[in-house]
């Protein structure tokens, strides 16, 4: 099955830091182009590191105040987190002042995949690079979040095509498939109780699919023959396998 790849909603114009750029340069291109953050990137274009907002933040919180009273000794933050804030308290670079290692995705991911990508590392955007991990995009959750806007009818096509036709090899009007606001419900009855779990997760991996409401019934109960069994054999087999 095709899924939407990250290729095709990356924006390919990217504003982007080099490792001496100037923090106030930074600062300037984040404000002009309204973004939250920019990748990094080394003389060959490969990104070797990312900026965001937060960062800039952390170098003015950890500042010191020229108004405010000197405070008595006070032991500085022990750990990682500390040492890495503490640098870029002094940071006047690009290269001093991003996170590293930077996190990317390829243009040939799914969407699915960045989605999950930007939801385990909590960030808003992906540096997006090619098979040589040069820079070539940058994806944001706004991007990703555009296969929510297919049309149901379209959806429905999909479901028809990838699942009945080319997954179960079953005619389209085995079983009735509605979509309503990217829900997609199945009703009817499949020959084998195999087949339905093939169908469900075949259905939720569709690019834009919200939901699946299970209405299947089957008329063969298969599910106590052992895989070699030959009544086993057919076009489920590998996809139960990956269930």
């Amino acid at each position: 099955m095709k899924h939407s790849k990250i290729g095709s909603v990356m924006t390919s114009e990217v504003v982007s830091a080099q490792y001496g750029t100037p923090f106030k340069e930074v600062a300037k291109r984040l404000a002009e182009y309204r973004i939250s953050g920019l990748p990094v990137i080394d003389a060959d274009d490969k990104v070797v590191g990312v900026i965001s907002e937060t960062d800039l933040l952390v170098r003015e919180a950890q500042a010191p105040d020229p108004y405010q009273a000197p405070r008595r000794f006070r032991l500085p933050r022990v750990g990682k987190g500390g040492r890495k804030d503490r640098a870029k308290a002094t940071a006047r670079t690009a290269g001093q002042l991003m996170s590293t290692p930077p996190v990317c995705v390829h243009a040939d991911n799914s969407i699915a995949e960045g989605a999950r990508c930007m939801a385990q590392h909590k960030v808003e955007r992906l540096p997006v690079v090619d098979e040589e991990d040069r820079l070539v995009g940058i994806v944001t959750r706004r991007d990703l979040l555009q296969v929510f806007l297919r049309a149901d009818d379209e959806i429905r096509h999909e479901v028809i095509e990838q699942v009945l036709v080319r997954t179960l090899w079953l005619a389209p009007q085995t079983i009735k498939i509605d979509v309503q606001d990217g829900v997609v419900t199945l009703e009817g009855q499949l020959e084998r109780r195999s087949e339905v779990p093939v169908a469900l997760h075949m259905t939720r991996e569709i690019d834009g699919v919200v939901a699946v409401v299970d209405k299947l019934t089957h008329r063969v109960d298969d599910s106590h023959l052992q895989p070699n069994d030959q009544a086993m054999r057919g076009v489920t087999d590998d996809w139960l396998r990956k269930l």
